[in-house]
C-alpha cells in the first residue's frame, strides 16, 4: 500500500476493494502550498454505484453480526489507529494544517472513539415494559430491542478529519451498518489511511467505503433512496439544503454556530483566560464550537481583556508541523479573505481591533475586536476563524439573552462560581450544551453533542449515534386465558 505523502496516488476503499480512478485528486498543504501533502482519487460514477449497491448487500451480514465480532473489529481499528499514532498525527498536519500537538490530540480521541464503540456494541439493551395497566391488557408484557437501521450515508469535514469521520463509521459499525463515508476532498488521505486499518480488522465486505467524491456525486448520495439514514457534519448552509433533498431517510445534521462565552464576576480569571485562548485561536478557530462571541462582566471586564490581549499576541503562528505552534494557517485564501473582509466590516461600523486583524497569506492572527454592533458578520455569522468579539454585562440574566440572541445553539462556555448563575445558565440557554467552568470547545467523545436551531438536528456520541443508526422494535408477549 502506498503511503500518503509519496508521490504514488492513494488507491481508494471501496467496498473491501482497493482501486484507482481516471479522476486524480492532489492535496495541497495549506501551510506550504508549493508542496503537495499527497495524491489519491475521486470515485466515479460507477464507482459510487458499486459501492452502494455493495451496501445493501452487505446489510444482510452485518445485521446479523454478534455483540462480540463488532466490538472485536472496533477493538481493532483502535489499536491499529493508536498504532500508527505518530504517522497519522503527520498526516493531519500537513493536509489539514493542524497544528501537529492538536494533531497528535485528535489521532487519541479517534483511539477512544472507536474503542467507545466497541463497548456500546455490547451493551445495546433493551427494556421489559409491563403491559398490564388494564383489564384487557392481562397477562401480557413488552421487550423492547434496537434493530440496525440499514445501509448510511456519511459525509465528514476536512476540520476534523479522523475523529469526526470516526464518529460515523464506529457506532455504524457498533450497530451493524453498513456504511459508505464521504471524506473531505481538502483532506481524505487521513481516512484513507484508517480505511487500511478498517480492512486489516476484517469487516465485512461491502460494509465499508471510504470515497472522496466529487460535489454532483455526494448530492446523488444525499438524494439515494437506498440509504436509510444521512449523518452530515459541515455547514448550516449546505446542511438544511441536505435535508431538503434527502426524502424519507432519516437525517442527523452536526452544524456551525458562533459559540459564546460568558465569564461571570465570580469567574477564575487565569483560567478563563487561559481556556479562552485555547477555545478562541486553536485550530486557527475552524471549530464549529470555537468561543466567538464572549460576554465578560463589567466588574471583571478590564483585568480580564488585558490578560486576554497580552496572551493573544505571546501566540506562535507558524508551521503545522513545529510543536511549538500554537495557529497554523486557515484551509486556504478564500478563508483567509472572507475573515478579513468581516474584520474590516466591523472596523468600519465602529468597532476596535485590539489585536491581530491583518493576514499574511491564509496564517491569520488571533484577532480581538471590542465595540461591534450585532448586526456585523463577525458576531452574527459563523466566522469559523481565529477571531473573538467581546461585549461587556452588568446582569447575568442579560448575559444569557445575549448568548441566545443568535440563529445557532450548539455549545456555550460559562465561567462563574456561583452555582445559581451556573443553574440559571442551564435552564435559560438555548444550546445543545452547557459548559460551566470551561469553553464551549470542549468535548469528549462519549458524550451527547449537537445543536438546536440552525445549529444541527440530533446528536452525536457513540451512544447516542447508536439511538440514530437503529429503530426501535417492541415484541409483546401474551399468556393465554
Amino acid at each position: 500500500m502506498a503511503t500518503a505523502t509519496t508521490t504514488t496516488p492513494h488507491p481508494i476503499y471501496l467496498a473491501g476493494r482497493w482501486v484507482e480512478s481516471p479522476e486524480p485528486l492532489a492535496i495541497t498543504n495549506p501551510a506550504r502550498r508549493d508542496e503537495p501533502a499527497g495524491q489519491t482519487f475521486a470515485a466515479t460514477s460507477e464507482q459510487y454505484e458499486a459501492a452502494v449497491v455493495a451496501a445493501v448487500r452487505a446489510f444482510d451480514e452485518t445485521r446479523q453480526l454478534p455483540a462480540y465480532e463488532r466490538g472485536r473489529i472496533l477493538r481493532e481499528i483502535s489499536a491499529g489507529i493508536r498504532d500508527r499514532r505518530e504517522e497519522l498525527g503527520r498526516l493531519i498536519a500537513l493536509e489539514a494544517s493542524k497544528p501537529i500537538r492538536d494533531a497528535l490530540m485528535e489521532v487519541d480521541r479517534a483511539t477512544l472513539t472507536f474503542r467507545l464503540g466497541a463497548e456500546e456494541a455490547e451493551r445495546m439493551v433493551g427494556e421489559t415494559i409491563p403491559l398490564d395497566l388494564m383489564p384487557a391488557s392481562k397477562g401480557r408484557v413488552g421487550i423492547t430491542r434496537r434493530f440496525p437501521i440499514g445501509p448510511i450515508a456519511a459525509i465528514s469535514p476536512f476540520n476534523f478529519p479522523l475523529n469526526l469521520a470516526a464518529h460515523k463509521l464506529a457506532p455504524a459499525i457498533a450497530s451493524g451498518n453498513p456504511i459508505v463515508l464521504k471524506p473531505p476532498s481538502k483532506d481524505p488521505l487521513t481516512m484513507l489511511t484508517v480505511a487500511e486499518i478498517v480492512d486489516a480488522a476484517g469487516v465485512p465486505d461491502g460494509a465499508v467505503s471510504i470515497l472522496p467524491m466529487s460535489r454532483e456525486l455526494g448530492d446523488r448520495m444525499v438524494e439515494d433512496p437506498r440509504f436509510k439514514l444521512l449523518t452530515f457534519t459541515g455547514s448550516p448552509s449546505v446542511g438544511w439544503r441536505m435535508k431538503d433533498r434527502a426524502g424519507k431517510k432519516k437525517v442527523v445534521l452536526e452544524l456551525g454556530g458562533n459559540a459564546g462565552v460568558i465569564v461571570d464576576a465570580s469567574a477564575d480569571l487565569d483560567w478563563a483566560v487561559r481556556r479562552t485562548l485555547v477555545g478562541a485561536f486553536g485550530y486557527a478557530g475552524q471549530v464549529c464550537i470555537s468561543v466567538q462571541r464572549m460576554y465578560v462582566h463589567e466588574a471583571v471586564w478590564e483585568p480580564f481583556m488585558e490578560r486576554l490581549v497580552e496572551g493573544a499576541r505571546g501566540l506562535k503562528v507558524g508551521d503545522p508541523l513545529d510543536p511549538s505552534t500554537d495557529v497554523g494557517p486557515m484551509v486556504d485564501d478564500n478563508a483567509a479573505g472572507r475573515t478579513q473582509t468581516w474584520v474590516d466590516e466591523a472596523a468600519a461600523l465602529g468597532g476596535t481591533v485590539l489585536v491581530g486583524g491583518r493576514p499574511d497569506g491564509n496564517f491569520f492572527p488571533p484577532t480581538v475586536l471590542t465595540d461591534v454592533p450585532v448586526s456585523a458578520q463577525v458576531c452574527s455569522n459563523e466566522a469559523f476563524a481565529p477571531l473573538v468579539v467581546a461585549f461587556p454585562f452588568r446582569d447575568f440574566d442579560e448575559a444569557v439573552g445575549q448568548v441566545n440572541d443568535s440563529f445557532f445553539g450548539l455549545q456555550t462556555g460559562v465561567f462563574t462560581n456561583d452555582l445559581d448563575h451556573a443553574w440559571r445558565a442551564f435552564h435559560g440557554l438555548e444550546v445543545g450544551g452547557v459548559i460551566v467552568n470551561d469553553i464551549p470547545t470542549y468535548r469528549i467523545d462519549h458524550m451527547p453533542y449537537g445543536g438546536v436551531k440552525d445549529s444541527g438536528l440530533g446528536r452525536e456520541g457513540l451512544r447516542w449515534a447508536i439511538e440514530d443508526m437503529t429503530e426501535l422494535r417492541v415484541m409483546v408477549l401474551a399468556w393465554p386465558g
